[in-house]
């Protein structure tokens, strides 16, 4: 069986992957965004950008959990 087929086993499933692709759009959009562009030192872009891409490590790794057999 695959994890869609089986998907309702869990019901926590469905929304962690939810959670965790909201989380990686969400920090692209926030990346794409331009923060550079809107604030006025470097450094708090930079700090704006990093944590957009901690979040999307987050987000995919809660993705990948929801999905994934191991038990």
């Amino acid at each position: 069986m695959t994890t869609f087929t089986s998907g309702l086993d869990d019901p926590l499933k469905p929304i962690g992957l939810t959670a965790g692709a909201f989380l990686v759009l969400a920090a692209l959009g926030t990346i794409v965004g331009a923060p550079w562009a809107t604030h006025a030192n470097m450094a708090s872009a930079i700090l704006q950008v990093v944590g957009a891409v901690l979040t999307i490590g987050v987000g995919a790794l809660l993705a990948y959990l929801s999905v994934s057999n191991d038990r």
